[in-house]
């Protein structure tokens, strides 16, 4: 015969069992946390992505769909050398390029002629807007053909929180989430020409007949404390400062995603604190 159980007996094996709940879902609950909170940041978006397994070492709200600015440039290069366009081909900018950066700063002036492999350098390495707006406005069949290359390019490659709807990213209709940009910057980096020019320090090309010198917006390409593979940079306000990185870091290739981050040097000051935790975290030990 089943003995019967005592009243406290069964109050005690419930409280048990509430208890291993609360302890299951306590030990997820801060393993999240130590992932998401590792260490501080001032981007509302960042993800840190070991590019070899995929497995994410920092995740803030990756998840997050928002404007992504001039990160934009990343694919405008993409779809510009996966089309296979002359890069030598001469190109004049023009009143209709400069309309579609209007409010936006730029050193270039409509008229100017540039190689189009000099407009996809000063794209990727200085942000300009006025040469991602001509490299979408030469594309065969325009900027609508080209916006949707974009978005096709995007969808191939599974970003299926991301919308394009220009080339420039001056428009905060350009949106994603930083897990969709890693898979964008993964991509990028299989392109030898994006790698170098948006890790290219500096440049000088001759705009009516004068040098005219440019720089990289990202001042960590000049670091020698840095290893970068694959950089850009990107701001407007709807999107606050962006930056996406492929580094070599901690003995690892490592993808850094940092988005809407408010404060003129915070993206610099949250990778150098990415870079320091990673270091701290990830390096391998050494014996004595």
């Amino acid at each position: 015969m089943q003995r019967k159980l005592h009243p406290l007996e069964g109050i005690v094996a419930a409280f048990a069992l509430v208890i291993a709940l609360f302890l299951t879902v306590g030990f997820a609950q801060a393993d999240e946390i130590k992932k998401q909170k590792a260490v501080f940041l001032r981007s509302s978006s960042a993800l840190v992505l070991d590019a070899a397994t995929g497995e994410a070492v920092i995740d803030k709200n990756s998840d997050a769909v928002v404007p992504i600015a001039s990160i934009t440039k990343l694919m405008t290069a993409m779809v510009i050398l996966d089309r296979g366009l002359d890069l030598q081909t001469k190109i004049v900018l023009s009143r209709d390029d400069t309309r579609a950066i209007r409010g936006s700063r730029t050193r270039l002036r409509s008229g100017a002629s540039l190689t189009r492999d000099e407009l996809l350098m000063l794209s990727l390495m200085a942000s300009e807007n006025l040469a991602a707006a001509a490299l979408g406005r030469t594309y065969p069949g325009g900027m609508d053909a080209f916006v949707e290359a974009m978005n096709a390019k995007a969808a191939k490659l599974g970003m299926t929180d991301t919308q394009f709807v220009e080339p420039t990213g001056l428009s905060p209709g350009n949106v994603s989430s930083a897990r969709d940009l890693a898979n964008l910057v993964r991509a990028a980096n299989g392109y030898p020409l994006i790698r170098e020019y948006s890790t290219r320090e500096r440049a000088t090309v001759t705009v009516f007949k004068r040098p005219m010198a440019f720089g990289n917006t990202n001042r960590l390409v000049r670091s020698s404390a840095w290893d970068i593979e694959l950089s850009k940079t990107g701001y407007i306000s709807q999107a606050g400062r962006c930056l996406v990185m492929r580094v070599h870091l901690a003995s690892k290739d490592l993808i850094v995603v940092l988005l809407d981050s408010w404060g003129r040097q915070s993206r610099i000051g949250d990778a150098n604190r990415i870079k320091k935790w990673l270091e701290s975290n990830l390096a391998p030990a050494h014996s004595s």
